[in-house]
């Protein structure tokens, strides 16, 4: 057993102790909400100790590429991108200059941390790249509201070549990366590497845990996520 939770209640007596009821449920339900919350908080765990793995990891590449970006304030190179902070989140918007109109589940995302962006940024530098002019992105910025979020253009499309943002084929994919400026030198630390061939059998590619707000919450109906709805970028009035 691992040394961190070697010293942890087993789940299956935290759930059988756990004293909520709910009015009028019946015993074959609290059995199985019994046996469900065993599963959650061993879930619970299983992902402290995967976000645990994570922040063992060694140190990442080195970011050599001489990238440059322009912002709500101006130009900057990568380095500016942290501003004070020594972790920086980088996540690649598929909102290319061919594309009429931005990515709706990027924008979904997006539209959830934009609620945590000002949080966040207590901590760490959180950014959001994309490749069309910074004049539209601000426009779409305040179509949507959006006061918090700091968004840039890549200039030259480098930045998204290299950490994946833009496939050889110049098509665009959601991308989140995590570098750190330690001592002088900016590496990669994490990306997102959950990708179609990871994804198992129908399910569409998703991160664990999933980034954005919407699935936690579907996740926790009946009717789940569903197998062919997607969130929209207007549903009208």
């Amino acid at each position: 057993m691992d040394a961190t939770t070697e010293h942890l209640t087993p789940t299956a007596e935290l759930a059988r102790d756990n004293p909520v009821r709910i009015p009028n449920e019946n015993p074959a339900y609290r059995a199985a909400r019994t046996a469900l919350l065993t599963e959650e908080i061993e879930l619970r765990r299983h992902i402290e100790r995967v976000a645990a793995q994570r922040r063992a990891l060694p140190s990442g590449g080195a970011v050599t590429g001489d990238y440059r970006f322009e912002g709500e304030d101006g130009p900057t190179d990568f380095a500016g991108l942290f501003g004070d902070k020594q972790t920086l989140v980088v996540y690649s918007f598929m909102f290319g200059p061919e594309r009429k109109r931005p990515c709706p589940m990027c924008v979904n995302l997006l539209g959830g941390w934009e609620g945590n962006a000002l949080d966040i940024d207590q901590r760490i530098s959180l950014v959001v790249i994309a490749r069309s002019p910074i004049e539209r992105l601000t426009a779409w910025k305040q179509e949507r509201g959006w006061k918090s979020l700091r968004l840039y253009r890549d200039l030259d499309g480098a930045y998204s070549r290299d950490y994946f943002g833009l496939l050889p084929d110049g098509s665009e994919i959601p991308a989140i990366n995590v570098f750190t400026r330690r001592d002088g030198s900016i590496r990669h630390f994490w990306s997102g590497e959950m990708t179609g061939p990871t994804a198992d059998p129908g399910q569409d590619p998703r991160g664990a845990p999933d980034p954005a707000p919407l699935w936690t919450v579907l996740d926790l109906t009946p009717e789940g996520r569903g197998g062919d709805w997607y969130p929209k970028l207007d549903y009208g009035d």
